[in-house]
């Protein structure tokens, strides 16, 4: 730091050279008085004394000392005391040095002291003193877990195949885990395109503005992110570097009409991830995927999944998913654990979840064509749904269900058994003066935004969501507590997304504890927990790449 004298005052180099030999030596310390006199004696006599210690001392850091300030103060003649006793509203006594020494041995009097003793501190060099230990934050952390995740999924794309599927329970943070692996990607590969593909908006939407938070730390250039699904029409080759986002719909419609985009758009896209991995194998969708994929030798896919399978109960369809990605699959598993949910919910990354069961009284028959297709695996048809739906009883039971949780819980959303039914029961809802919305795959899109943003909100105040077929992927809404899943389903990928809107928990911006009612119709299939379906296909994947390796 810069320093200079100032006036009034007295100058602590002046003061230095003017002082008494016994008081300087008791300034400067032995073994220093010590070196000089062996170095050259003629420097420690009385006469040279001052400006010894005027070099030897430095002002600024010196008057930080508590004894040095009060060894100084009784160096002052009496007149120059007493000016400093004024400036810093010391009693003008007999005492005035005893005085001055209780006063200046508080730290909060440094500022009067250093101008007093012409000690000018430089405005522009920093004056804040920094810790010798701090914790430098990550803008866009992944917790401990999620990283072993993120380095062996990437290690898997690095090798041959090339391929591999990353298994997290709905919460554990797939998509914050995903975007990690995709700009390791884009920094490694300068310049690539990653394309991620998924079936709706919610899931589109949700990877886009991650990806815009992700890059925005991990990021080294500027990159083009791009959003192609729904009424979006983008030139998809104008991309060299960066992020499409894209609707599985929308490439296949693409593809349709315009057959040499997608290969060469494989020409350049590095990296395709595939959100909802299971639909990896549709047939609609398998070709835009393959494309990507095997173009150039060093292409790869990451399938993203809380559930690796299609069924749950057909294991051909579940070994063609498995054999699709050449059964690489990477697990977030934790030493000590079976199971990587029950990991989560000791450490509340996931809610502790109550699972109850209502059962219904519907009297919805089932014809012998229904329960033909049900036995071969086949999920609940269509018109089991809609019967199901329009069920005075089992509707009772339902908004019974829905009024007990809002006693309890803030944010509440309702899992209908078919667009009609979803409509039935907010209709019922806001009749008996609950603050209720709709949702469905026919809400407009502007409405559909609203009423999300409004359940994300941090209102206080007691909301319910009711939808069909829209809110079981890419909505994410941590405060959400509680959930009724009054759509009866064989898909065991279906009801793990279903349970899985409402368990985020406190260490994932969500809640200590979360209930899930099922609703139970005894003559339909169902399931019980999260952890049921997290490990539901494990036979029929293999996993070379552990948490044990490096």
């Amino acid at each position: 730091m810069t320093k200079f004298p100032t006036a009034p005052g007295l100058a602590l180099n002046t003061l230095l050279r003017d002082a008494k030999p016994a008081q300087l030596r008791d300034l400067i310390t032995p073994d220093v008085f010590a070196t000089i006199r062996g170095i050259d004696p003629k420097f420690v006599t009385n006469e040279r004394l001052g400006d010894l210690a005027s070099q030897l001392i430095d002002p600024e850091q010196a008057l930080r000392d508590a004894e040095f300030r009060q060894k100084v103060v009784r160096m002052l003649p009496l007149p120059k005391a007493r000016e400093l006793g004024g400036k810093l509203g010391v009693a003008m006594n007999r005492e005035i040095y005893n005085e001055l020494c209780k006063v200046v041995a508080k730290t909060d009097n440094l500022p009067g002291l250093f101008s007093f003793f012409g000690v000018v501190i430089d405005e522009r060099a920093p004056q804040e003193i920094r810790p010798s230990l701090v914790d430098a934050k990550a803008g866009y952390a992944l917790f401990e877990h999620q990283r072993r995740t993120a380095k062996k999924a990437y290690r898997a794309l690095s090798e041959e195949p090339r391929k591999v599927v990353l298994h997290m329970p709905t919460g554990a943070g797939k998509t914050r885990t995903a975007m990690h692996i995709i700009c390791e990607f884009l920094k490694r590969n300068e310049p690539t395109v990653v394309c991620w593909l998924a079936q709706n908006a919610e899931l589109l939407e949700q990877a886009a503005e991650e990806f815009h938070k992700a890059w925005e730390f991990l990021g080294d250039r500027e990159v083009n992110l791009i959003r192609y699904w729904g009424k979006r029409n983008v030139n998809l080759l104008t991309i060299n570097d960066g992020l499409i986002v894209a609707g599985l719909d929308k490439m296949v419609s693409l593809d349709r009409g315009s057959p040499t985009v997608i290969p060469k758009l494989a020409d350049r896209t590095m990296l395709t991830v595939i959100d909802e991995a299971h639909q990896a194998i549709a047939p609609t969708y398998s070709a835009i995927i393959t494309a990507l994929k095997t173009k150039r030798p060093r292409n790869g896919l990451l399938g993203l999944t809380a559930t690796p399978g299609r069924s749950w109960s057909d294991i051909d369809e579940d070994l063609k998913l498995s054999e699709y990605f050449d059964g690489v699959k990477v697990t977030l598993d934790v030493d000590g654990y079976d199971d990587p949910v029950s990991y989560l919910v000791n450490e509340q990354y996931l809610a502790r979840t109550k699972f109850n069961y209502l059962e219904s009284s519907s009297n919805v028959e089932i014809s012998d064509s229904n329960l033909s297709k049900l036995s071969s695996g086949s999920d609940v048809p269509e018109g089991i749904l809609k019967k199901l739906g329009i069920d005075v009883q089992r509707n009772l039971s339902v908004m019974s269900a829905i009024e007990d949780l809002l006693t309890r819980h803030s944010r509440v959303i309702v899992f209908a058994a078919s667009v009609q039914n979803a409509r039935i029961l907010n209709a019922i809802c806001r009749l008996r003066d609950h603050d209720s919305s709709v949702v469905t795959s026919s809400t407009d899109q502007v409405e559909r935004e609203r009423v999300i943003s409004r359940f994300k909100s941090e209102i206080n105040q007691s909301l319910v969501i009711i939808n069909f077929g829209v809110l079981t992927t890419g909505f994410d809404a941590p405060s959400t507590s509680a959930a009724i899943i009054a759509r009866p389903t064989r898909s065991l990928v279906l009801y793990s997304q279903m349970v899985g809107r409402a368990t985020r928990g406190i260490r994932a911006g969500g809640n200590a504890e979360a209930e899930i009612i099922t609703v139970v119709d005894p003559q339909l299939p169902g399931f019980g927990s999260v952890t049921e379906a997290f490990k539901n296909w494990e036979d029929v994947w293999h996993e070379p790449i552990r948490s044990g390796t490096k």
